[in-house]
Protein backbone atom coordinates (compact mmCIF):
# COMPACT_ATOMS: atom_id res chain seq x y z
CA UNK A 1 0.00 0.00 0.00
CA UNK A 2 1.49 3.35 -1.05
CA UNK A 3 1.56 6.45 1.16
CA UNK A 4 -1.27 7.92 -0.92
CA UNK A 5 -3.68 5.20 0.23
CA UNK A 6 -5.47 5.51 3.56
CA UNK A 7 -8.35 4.24 5.65
CA UNK A 8 -10.73 6.45 7.58
CA UNK A 9 -10.63 8.00 10.09
CA UNK A 10 -7.74 10.31 9.23
CA UNK A 11 -7.05 11.02 12.92
CA UNK A 12 -8.16 9.37 16.14
CA UNK A 13 -10.40 12.35 16.92
CA UNK A 14 -11.33 15.78 15.59
CA UNK A 15 -14.73 17.36 14.99
CA UNK A 16 -15.66 19.97 12.37
CA UNK A 17 -12.70 19.24 10.04
CA UNK A 18 -11.52 21.80 7.50
CA UNK A 19 -8.86 21.46 4.80
CA UNK A 20 -7.50 23.87 2.21
CA UNK A 21 -5.12 23.09 -0.64
CA UNK A 22 -2.49 25.77 -1.29
CA UNK A 23 0.32 25.12 -3.75
CA UNK A 24 1.75 21.69 -2.99
CA UNK A 25 0.53 21.71 0.63
CA UNK A 26 -2.68 20.91 2.44
CA UNK A 27 -3.60 22.86 5.54
CA UNK A 28 -5.96 21.23 7.99
CA UNK A 29 -7.70 22.23 11.23
CA UNK A 30 -10.52 21.05 13.48
CA UNK A 31 -12.20 21.90 16.77
CA UNK A 32 -9.87 21.59 19.76
CA UNK A 33 -12.08 23.65 22.11
CA UNK A 34 -9.29 25.61 23.87
CA UNK A 35 -7.02 26.80 21.02
CA UNK A 36 -6.65 26.82 17.26
CA UNK A 37 -4.24 24.28 15.81
CA UNK A 38 -3.08 23.99 12.22
CA UNK A 39 -1.63 20.99 10.38
CA UNK A 40 0.39 21.04 7.14
CA UNK A 41 1.00 18.00 4.95
CA UNK A 42 1.71 17.06 1.35
CA UNK A 43 -1.11 14.51 1.43
CA UNK A 44 -4.27 14.14 3.47
CA UNK A 45 -3.38 10.45 3.57
CA UNK A 46 -0.40 11.42 5.78
CA UNK A 47 -2.33 13.61 8.19
CA UNK A 48 -1.32 11.53 11.23
CA UNK A 49 2.34 12.40 10.63
CA UNK A 50 1.72 15.99 9.50
CA UNK A 51 3.49 18.96 11.04
CA UNK A 52 1.23 20.60 13.62
CA UNK A 53 1.37 23.88 15.54
CA UNK A 54 -0.92 25.75 17.91
CA UNK A 55 -1.23 29.09 16.10
CA UNK A 56 -3.44 30.87 18.65
CA UNK A 57 -4.50 30.41 22.26
CA UNK A 58 -7.17 32.73 23.69
CA UNK A 59 -6.53 34.89 26.70
CA UNK A 60 -8.38 33.94 29.86
CA UNK A 61 -11.63 35.56 30.94
CA UNK A 62 -12.44 37.00 27.52
CA UNK A 63 -15.67 36.71 25.49
CA UNK A 64 -13.77 34.26 23.23
CA UNK A 65 -11.88 32.25 25.88
CA UNK A 66 -14.05 29.10 25.91
CA UNK A 67 -15.62 26.59 23.53
CA UNK A 68 -13.55 27.46 20.47
CA UNK A 69 -15.43 25.72 17.66
CA UNK A 70 -15.16 24.99 13.94
CA UNK A 71 -12.10 26.99 12.80
CA UNK A 72 -11.80 27.63 9.06
CA UNK A 73 -8.73 28.85 7.18
CA UNK A 74 -9.33 31.13 4.20
CA UNK A 75 -7.02 32.91 1.75
CA UNK A 76 -8.55 36.27 0.78
CA UNK A 77 -6.77 38.82 -1.39
CA UNK A 78 -3.41 37.25 -0.63
CA UNK A 79 -3.91 37.24 3.14
CA UNK A 80 -4.69 34.41 5.57
CA UNK A 81 -7.74 34.58 7.83
CA UNK A 82 -9.05 32.10 10.38
CA UNK A 83 -12.76 32.18 11.27
CA UNK A 84 -14.08 30.49 14.40
CA UNK A 85 -16.82 30.59 17.02
CA UNK A 86 -16.16 31.01 20.75
CA UNK A 87 -17.82 32.14 23.97
CA UNK A 88 -17.12 32.98 27.62
CA UNK A 89 -18.22 29.58 28.90
CA UNK A 90 -21.93 30.16 28.24
CA UNK A 91 -23.30 28.84 24.95
CA UNK A 92 -25.79 31.71 24.66
CA UNK A 93 -22.79 34.00 24.17
CA UNK A 94 -21.30 32.14 21.20
CA UNK A 95 -20.19 34.60 18.51
CA UNK A 96 -17.93 34.60 15.45
CA UNK A 97 -14.33 35.85 15.60
CA UNK A 98 -11.56 36.45 13.06
CA UNK A 99 -7.79 35.98 13.21
CA UNK A 100 -5.41 37.41 10.60
CA UNK A 101 -1.90 36.17 9.76
CA UNK A 102 0.75 38.78 8.98
CA UNK A 103 3.05 36.31 7.16
CA UNK A 104 3.00 34.27 3.97
CA UNK A 105 3.10 30.94 5.81
CA UNK A 106 0.00 30.37 7.99
CA UNK A 107 1.78 27.65 9.98
CA UNK A 108 4.59 29.94 11.17
CA UNK A 109 3.23 33.43 10.56
CA UNK A 110 2.13 35.69 13.41
CA UNK A 111 -1.60 35.45 14.07
CA UNK A 112 -3.51 38.28 15.73
CA UNK A 113 -7.15 38.64 16.69
CA UNK A 114 -8.96 41.00 14.34
CA UNK A 115 -11.97 41.01 16.65
CA UNK A 116 -15.55 39.87 16.64
CA UNK A 117 -17.20 39.37 13.27
CA UNK A 118 -20.39 41.01 14.45
CA UNK A 119 -23.45 39.68 12.64
CA UNK A 120 -26.62 41.79 12.28
CA UNK A 121 -28.37 42.10 15.61
CA UNK A 122 -25.37 40.52 17.37
CA UNK A 123 -27.24 37.21 17.73
CA UNK A 124 -25.83 33.79 18.65
CA UNK A 125 -23.64 32.64 15.75
CA UNK A 126 -21.40 29.65 14.94
CA UNK A 127 -19.86 27.90 11.92
CA UNK A 128 -18.93 30.96 9.90
CA UNK A 129 -17.65 30.42 6.37
CA UNK A 130 -16.79 32.82 3.53
CA UNK A 131 -17.92 32.81 -0.09
CA UNK A 132 -15.61 34.70 -2.45
CA UNK A 133 -17.83 35.65 -5.36
CA UNK A 134 -17.56 37.92 -8.40
CA UNK A 135 -19.96 40.32 -6.67
CA UNK A 136 -17.94 40.46 -3.47
CA UNK A 137 -17.45 38.62 -0.17
CA UNK A 138 -20.27 36.90 1.69
CA UNK A 139 -20.50 35.37 5.14
CA UNK A 140 -22.63 32.28 5.77
CA UNK A 141 -23.24 30.95 9.28
CA UNK A 142 -25.61 29.15 11.63
CA UNK A 143 -27.55 31.36 14.01
CA UNK A 144 -30.60 31.93 16.15
CA UNK A 145 -33.43 34.15 14.98
CA UNK A 146 -33.58 35.84 18.37
CA UNK A 147 -31.89 35.48 21.74
CA UNK A 148 -33.25 32.04 22.62
CA UNK A 149 -32.11 28.57 21.61
CA UNK A 150 -34.46 26.07 19.97
CA UNK A 151 -33.81 26.47 16.25
CA UNK A 152 -30.63 27.11 14.26
CA UNK A 153 -30.93 28.60 10.77
CA UNK A 154 -28.47 29.23 7.94
CA UNK A 155 -27.94 32.93 7.19
CA UNK A 156 -26.03 34.89 4.57
CA UNK A 157 -24.83 38.51 4.64
CA UNK A 158 -22.43 40.68 2.67
CA UNK A 159 -18.93 41.41 3.94
CA UNK A 160 -17.39 44.83 3.29
CA UNK A 161 -14.02 43.31 4.22
CA UNK A 162 -12.98 39.94 5.71
CA UNK A 163 -13.91 41.00 9.28
CA UNK A 164 -16.91 43.33 8.80
CA UNK A 165 -20.53 42.53 7.89
CA UNK A 166 -22.59 45.18 6.12
CA UNK A 167 -26.31 45.21 5.57
CA UNK A 168 -28.90 42.79 6.90
CA UNK A 169 -28.79 39.03 7.21
CA UNK A 170 -30.95 36.79 5.03
CA UNK A 171 -32.13 33.36 6.13
CA UNK A 172 -31.65 30.79 3.37
CA UNK A 173 -32.46 27.61 5.30
CA UNK A 174 -34.35 26.54 8.41
CA UNK A 175 -35.21 22.99 9.57
CA UNK A 176 -38.24 22.23 7.39
CA UNK A 177 -38.32 18.49 6.86
CA UNK A 178 -38.66 15.54 9.25
CA UNK A 179 -35.04 14.42 8.67
CA UNK A 180 -33.86 17.87 9.85
CA UNK A 181 -35.78 17.74 13.13
CA UNK A 182 -34.08 15.04 15.22
CA UNK A 183 -32.89 17.11 18.14
CA UNK A 184 -34.09 15.70 21.46
CA UNK A 185 -31.62 16.49 24.27
CA UNK A 186 -31.60 14.01 27.13
CA UNK A 187 -29.92 16.42 29.54
CA UNK A 188 -30.65 19.96 28.38
CA UNK A 189 -28.28 22.68 29.53
CA UNK A 190 -29.40 26.06 30.88
CA UNK A 191 -29.49 27.53 27.36
CA UNK A 192 -31.30 24.59 25.75
CA UNK A 193 -34.86 23.47 25.17
CA UNK A 194 -35.75 19.74 25.33
CA UNK A 195 -35.66 19.68 21.52
CA UNK A 196 -33.34 21.84 19.41
CA UNK A 197 -33.82 21.90 15.62
CA UNK A 198 -30.57 22.33 13.73
CA UNK A 199 -29.24 23.62 10.43
CA UNK A 200 -25.50 24.33 10.82
CA UNK A 201 -22.03 23.93 9.30
CA UNK A 202 -22.57 25.56 5.87
CA UNK A 203 -19.86 24.68 3.32
CA UNK A 204 -19.59 26.39 -0.06
CA UNK A 205 -18.93 24.63 -3.36
CA UNK A 206 -18.94 26.82 -6.49
CA UNK A 207 -19.03 24.98 -9.80
CA UNK A 208 -20.87 24.75 -13.12
CA UNK A 209 -22.50 28.16 -12.84
CA UNK A 210 -24.01 27.44 -9.43
CA UNK A 211 -23.26 28.12 -5.78
CA UNK A 212 -23.87 25.00 -3.72
CA UNK A 213 -24.06 25.10 0.08
CA UNK A 214 -24.06 21.86 1.99
CA UNK A 215 -25.18 22.02 5.61
CA UNK A 216 -25.63 19.69 8.56
CA UNK A 217 -29.13 18.98 9.82
CA UNK A 218 -30.55 17.46 13.02
CA UNK A 219 -28.64 17.48 16.29
CA UNK A 220 -24.96 16.62 16.09
CA UNK A 221 -25.47 14.72 19.35
CA UNK A 222 -27.81 12.29 17.54
CA UNK A 223 -27.15 9.48 15.07
CA UNK A 224 -29.54 11.25 12.68
CA UNK A 225 -26.96 13.92 11.77
CA UNK A 226 -27.03 14.34 7.97
CA UNK A 227 -26.04 16.68 5.16
CA UNK A 228 -28.54 18.71 3.17
CA UNK A 229 -27.96 20.82 0.05
CA UNK A 230 -28.90 24.35 -1.00
CA UNK A 231 -28.09 25.93 -4.33
CA UNK A 232 -28.45 29.16 -6.26
CA UNK A 233 -27.47 30.24 -9.76
CA UNK A 234 -24.14 32.03 -9.75
CA UNK A 235 -25.67 35.02 -11.55
CA UNK A 236 -28.58 35.39 -9.11
CA UNK A 237 -28.93 37.82 -6.22
CA UNK A 238 -27.42 35.77 -3.39
CA UNK A 239 -29.03 38.06 -0.81
CA UNK A 240 -32.51 37.27 -2.10
CA UNK A 241 -33.90 34.20 -0.30
CA UNK A 242 -35.90 33.38 -3.45
CA UNK A 243 -32.62 32.70 -5.28
CA UNK A 244 -31.99 29.62 -3.13
CA UNK A 245 -33.41 26.15 -3.58
CA UNK A 246 -33.29 23.35 -1.05
CA UNK A 247 -33.13 19.60 -1.54
CA UNK A 248 -36.11 17.90 0.08
CA UNK A 249 -34.05 14.82 0.98
CA UNK A 250 -30.59 14.51 2.60
CA UNK A 251 -27.64 14.18 0.24
CA UNK A 252 -25.15 12.41 2.56
CA UNK A 253 -25.93 10.26 5.60
CA UNK A 254 -24.71 7.14 7.35
CA UNK A 255 -27.13 4.22 7.38
CA UNK A 256 -26.02 0.62 7.83
CA UNK A 257 -22.36 1.50 7.15
CA UNK A 258 -19.67 -0.36 9.10
CA UNK A 259 -18.10 1.86 11.75
CA UNK A 260 -19.75 5.04 10.48
CA UNK A 261 -22.46 6.90 12.39
CA UNK A 262 -23.67 10.51 12.57
CA UNK A 263 -21.69 11.69 9.54
CA UNK A 264 -21.82 15.45 9.11
CA UNK A 265 -20.23 18.91 9.40
CA UNK A 266 -18.27 18.78 6.17
CA UNK A 267 -15.91 20.89 4.11
CA UNK A 268 -14.54 20.47 0.58
CA UNK A 269 -11.07 20.45 -0.91
CA UNK A 270 -9.44 19.57 -4.23
CA UNK A 271 -6.40 17.38 -4.96
CA UNK A 272 -4.31 16.26 -7.94
CA UNK A 273 -4.01 19.79 -9.27
CA UNK A 274 -7.71 20.43 -8.88
CA UNK A 275 -8.82 17.36 -10.83
CA UNK A 276 -10.11 15.49 -7.77
CA UNK A 277 -12.96 16.69 -5.54
CA UNK A 278 -13.04 15.51 -1.93
CA UNK A 279 -15.51 15.82 0.91
CA UNK A 280 -14.13 16.00 4.44
CA UNK A 281 -16.47 15.29 7.36
CA UNK A 282 -16.60 13.87 10.86
CA UNK A 283 -18.35 10.72 12.07
CA UNK A 284 -18.51 8.34 15.00
CA UNK A 285 -17.33 4.74 15.00
CA UNK A 286 -20.25 3.49 17.10
CA UNK A 287 -23.87 4.49 17.63
CA UNK A 288 -24.94 6.86 20.40
CA UNK A 289 -21.47 8.32 20.93
CA UNK A 290 -22.64 11.93 20.77
CA UNK A 291 -19.91 14.59 20.59
CA UNK A 292 -16.95 13.08 22.40
CA UNK A 293 -15.45 10.70 19.82
CA UNK A 294 -16.07 12.32 16.44
CA UNK A 295 -13.16 11.85 14.02
CA UNK A 296 -12.32 13.28 10.56
CA UNK A 297 -12.86 11.26 7.40
CA UNK A 298 -12.41 12.00 3.70
CA UNK A 299 -13.55 10.49 0.41
CA UNK A 300 -13.87 11.51 -3.23
CA UNK A 301 -17.11 12.61 -4.79
CA UNK A 302 -18.26 13.05 -8.37
CA UNK A 303 -20.70 15.14 -10.39
CA UNK A 304 -23.94 14.43 -12.20
CA UNK A 305 -24.45 15.17 -15.87
CA UNK A 306 -26.53 18.19 -14.78
CA UNK A 307 -23.62 19.63 -12.82
CA UNK A 308 -24.69 18.74 -9.28
CA UNK A 309 -22.38 17.17 -6.68
CA UNK A 310 -22.94 13.49 -6.01
CA UNK A 311 -21.55 12.50 -2.63
CA UNK A 312 -22.77 8.92 -2.45
CA UNK A 313 -22.74 7.44 1.06
CA UNK A 314 -20.16 7.76 3.84
CA UNK A 315 -17.58 5.02 3.40
CA UNK A 316 -17.12 2.09 5.76
CA UNK A 317 -14.06 2.20 7.99
CA UNK A 318 -12.37 -0.72 6.21
CA UNK A 319 -12.68 0.81 2.72
CA UNK A 320 -9.32 2.00 1.28
CA UNK A 321 -9.06 5.42 -0.37
CA UNK A 322 -6.44 6.33 -2.97
CA UNK A 323 -5.50 9.97 -2.85
CA UNK A 324 -5.12 10.11 -6.64
CA UNK A 325 -7.96 7.82 -7.56
CA UNK A 326 -9.14 7.09 -11.14
CA UNK A 327 -12.13 8.86 -12.57
CA UNK A 328 -15.41 7.75 -11.05
CA UNK A 329 -18.21 6.34 -13.16
CA UNK A 330 -20.76 8.97 -14.18
CA UNK A 331 -23.98 9.01 -12.23
CA UNK A 332 -27.54 9.83 -13.10
CA UNK A 333 -28.82 13.35 -13.53
CA UNK A 334 -30.50 15.15 -10.64
CA UNK A 335 -34.29 15.01 -10.44
CA UNK A 336 -35.23 18.68 -10.27
CA UNK A 337 -38.60 17.81 -8.73
CA UNK A 338 -36.70 17.08 -5.49
CA UNK A 339 -35.91 20.79 -5.14
CA UNK A 340 -38.28 23.36 -3.68
CA UNK A 341 -38.24 27.11 -3.47
CA UNK A 342 -37.55 28.64 -0.06
CA UNK A 343 -40.03 31.44 0.67
CA UNK A 344 -38.64 34.97 1.00
CA UNK A 345 -37.64 36.14 4.44
CA UNK A 346 -38.14 39.62 5.84
CA UNK A 347 -35.54 40.65 8.40
CA UNK A 348 -36.38 43.37 10.90
CA UNK A 349 -33.33 43.11 13.13
CA UNK A 350 -31.41 46.24 13.95
CA UNK A 351 -27.83 46.34 12.71
CA UNK A 352 -25.14 47.21 15.21
CA UNK A 353 -21.88 48.91 14.29
CA UNK A 354 -19.29 46.22 13.39
CA UNK A 355 -16.02 46.01 15.30
CA UNK A 356 -13.15 47.39 13.23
Amino acid sequence: MSSSTFFNPLLASGADPWALASGSAFYYTHTTHNNISLWRTDSIANLRSAERRVIWTPERRRPYSKNVWAPELHRIDGRWFMYFAADDGHNRNHRLWVLECSGHDPLYGRWTLRGQLRTPGDRWAIDGTVLQHSTGLYLLWSGWKGAENGRQNIYIARLSNPWTVEGERVMISTPDYAWEKHGAIHRPGPDDKPVVLVNEGPAVLARHGKIFVSYSASGSWTDEYKLGLLWADDSSDLLDARSWRKRTEPVFFASGVRGTFAAGHNSFFTAAGGSEDWILYHANAKPNQGWAKRAPRAQRFSWTSDGFPWFGAPAAVDQPHAFEAPELDPVAAVDFEQFTWIPPVTSNVEIEQPVS
